[in-house]
Formats: C-alpha cells, structure tokens, sequence
C-alpha cells in the first residue's frame, strides 16, 4: 500500500492517541512520508518546514484509524446461517467483498482482521488492497473455517451432496483437524478461525452451551498452526469451550460469552483478547422478530447479550483486554452499522468512551499483531488516522455517520472524508 510524500501537519484539534490517557487539547499531529513524526501539544510541535501542508481539524477530534477485530466481508444481507455458503456464487461474493472493504474503509475502519470468509475471497482482497487495486482496511486474512463434523456450521445435508468446503472445513479428530489447517497453510490465511462452540442461531441442535470440537481437535489445530506462524481464534460461548481454548493455547478468544472464574483467571494469566461482539446479540434481540427470527433464537441471544456484557465488564475490570468488532453482513446487522458496536459498549455495557477508544484502536492492532505499525498515533508509526467533526469522548455515537468525518487516512493518503482531496502518492 502506497504512502503520502512530504509533510502534512494536522492542527487545531483534540488528539485521543489510542493509549488510553488524557485527550490532548489543541494538538498537532505531523506526518512525514507516511509516518507519524509528532502527535501532542501544539505548543511543543516542532517547526515546520515551508512547504507542509496543512489540514485544519476545525476544532474536532483526531484519533487512530479504527480496527474492526472481527470482520466479515463475504457476508452480505445474511438472513440464516444457510445464507452464508449457498446464496450466491463466489464471483458475486467476491464483488460483494471488495464493496464491503471500502465501505469499511470509509467508516474509519483503517485496518481489520477477519473471522472467517467464503473460500479464501479474503486472502486475495488483501493482496488487491495492498496492490491499492481496491480501497480497503489494513487486512488479516482467516479464509476457510473449521468446525466438528454435526457441529454450528455443518447444516447441509449429507444426501444433497454440496459439502461445506466452501466455507468451513468439516473434521472429525485429531489428524483431520492438522490436515485442515494443512489445507489453510496452502491458501495463505494468516488466523485459522475455529468452531469450539455453538450459538443462539442453532437453539435445537448445537446452541451457545454445546460443544461442536473436542479438545484434541483444538490443541491439533493450535500445535500445526502455531508450527507454520499461524494463529488461531474460536467462536466461543460455552464455559468449558473458552476453557479449552485457553488451555490449547488459542490467541484470541471470539465473543467468550459464558466465563467463570476459572477461564477468566487463564485468559489473565495467558493475556489473550476476547472480542465479545455484543452490538450483534444487542440487535438480534431488538430486530429478531422483524426478520422471522424464532422465539427460541431471540431468547438465546437475550441469554448470551447478557451473559457476554458481564464477561465483558470483568475483563476490562480485572486488566484483560478487548477488541471492538462483530458479524456485520447480517440483514438486521449489516455492513456500515459497525461504530454501532461502540456505542454499544459504552451506553449499554457501561464502559468509558475512552475506553472503548482503545478497544478499537491499540488493542485491535494488538489483536492483529501490528502494534508496532499503527494503532496509536506515535512518532514512527504509520499515518492512519481518523478526522472526526465534534468531540468524540463527549459523543461517541459521531463515529456511527461517515459524514462526521473530515479526513480518513492511510498511510498519510486521504481516503475518505470532506476534508480535502488526497494527497500524491509516492511511486
């Protein structure tokens, strides 16, 4: 991905640098060539030189390019799980993807990590993102899924003779879950995402307690692709599926819903993220009955939204962290909602604006293993940055309409926003 050349200083406005302290009032934030060389005080900002180029943040807030920690792009206007793998072929959803990506994008999403595509479409979007093909977040790509046989994400009937291939990789043991992960070392994916547990979706076959992979298929899948520099993340909601996890050695815990003292003290001690992607259960309960969700798919939803902010709540209390993000691409849940989750987490869940802000930002980098990159805004790091019209830690719901934006950047290039136009690109 290309970067801006020269220097751009960003002024008059209220820096939140993603670390979690005190905004900054009347701030500057100086790019040079893509890369950050100063964020603070104006009044301690160094000289700039004569041909800088200047953005006037009018008084509003200058924050981190989101990161969206559970990212969805082959979903699109899912109204059943069967909507995930059979609804349209993959050159459609291909189309669909790289729509989702700048979309993402023009949200202030400036770097995401997948939880799951159809196929390996996500792979290849991150090429062509990185290529500056399409306009799109920072990627990490997951690709296929793996689930047990019977398990959440195995509903096509044996006798139609269509698999599951296309979206999740089906495995019964041990040696077909490395074989699995083989499979996914071969497609390039950067996290295997796993199906430790069920969900409110599956209320009579494999819901939020069912178990849908045994340990030993867990720690295979860590042991292989922990081996080939891989790592591996699992939808759990289950007690004792986020306790094998954490006991298998996964790096990122999806949504870990129902946590007793016993797995929140291993999520402690081993320091993994949880991504509880709350806004989701919040809207399925809120919208279900207008999208002919059953009663008992509503009711278990009502059951894990509460069970996942009280688990979410006692991490963030007891030092563990999370990251922002969740299953958009559903009808009553679709792509563009995502600062939603934000929100969400700050009127209903209870926590800090600020908090929340670091969440999405340094944690989500974390998550993806980039925190050295971006994340903050630091003297260093990459010029991804998000321009916001209004006081964000006053009003967080601002970053829930893209045209509160003044400026998305990426790498020191306006991508997105009213502020200006783009910056050259260096070749």
């Amino acid at each position: 991905m290309k970067t801006a050349s020269g220097v751009t200083a960003i002024t008059h406005g209220t820096l939140v640098d993603g670390n979690g302290g005190k905004p900054i009032s009347d701030a500057v934030v100086v790019v040079q060539d893509g890369r950050i060389t100063y964020a603070g005080p104006a009044a301690k900002a160094p000289p700039l030189q004569a041909d800088a180029h200047k953005l006037d943040a009018r008084g509003g807030t200058i924050l981190p390019g989101l990161v969206e920690a559970h990212y969805h792009a082959t979903y699109f206007n899912v109204a059943a799980l069967e909507d995930l793998d059979i609804k349209y072929p993959v050159e459609y959803v291909t189309l669909l993807a790289a729509a989702n990506a700048k979309l993402l994008l023009e949200c202030g999403y400036t770097a995401a990590r997948s939880g799951g595509s159809l196929f390996n479409v996500d792979v290849w979007l991150k090429k062509a993102i990185e290529e500056d093909h399409v306009p799109g977040p920072r990627l990490s790509a997951s690709g296929r899924e793996i689930c047990g046989v019977g398990g959440l994400m195995d509903w096509n009937p044996d006798y139609r003779k269509i698999g599951m291939e296309g979206l999740v990789l089906l495995v019964n043991g041990a040696d077909e879950a490395r074989a699995a992960v083989r499979k996914l070392v071969k497609d390039g994916v950067e996290w295997v995402k796993t199906y430790p547990t069920g969900d409110a979706a599956a209320p009579d076959t494999n819901d939020h307690h069912t178990l849908c992979m045994t340990f030993e298929e867990m720690h295979a899948v860590v042991q292989t692709a922990h081996n080939h520099n891989l790592k591996v993340t699992g939808h759990c909601r289950a007690t004792e599926g986020i306790k094998n996890a954490l006991k298998a050695g996964y790096d990122t815990i999806e949504h870990g819903t129902f946590m007793d003292n016993e797995a929140l003290d291993l999520l402690l001690k081993r320091n993994t993220p949880a991504v509880p992607a709350l806004y989701f259960e919040y809207v399925s309960v809120e919208r279900g009955k207008e999208f002919g969700l059953p009663q008992a798919v509503i009711d278990g939803h009502k059951e894990t939204l509460e069970g996942g902010g009280e688990s979410a709540r006692r991490i963030l209390k007891a030092g563990g962290r999370l990251g922002m993000g969740g299953d958009y691409g559903f009808a009553w849940n679709p792509h563009g909602d995502y600062a939603h989750e934000l929100s969400f987490f700050v009127k209903h869940v209870g926590l800090a604006p600020l908090e929340v802000l670091t969440c999405a930002t340094r944690t989500g980098a974390e998550i993806m293993g980039r925190e050295k990159e971006f994340g903050t805004l630091e003297a260093g790091k990459l010029a991804d940055i998000l321009i916001v019209d209004g006081d964000v830690i006053a009003n967080i719901s601002l970053l829930e309409d893209r045209d509160n934006f003044l400026a998305v950047m990426q790498g020191g290039i306006v991508k997105a926003g009213t502020l200006t136009k783009p910056q050259p690109a260096a070749a």
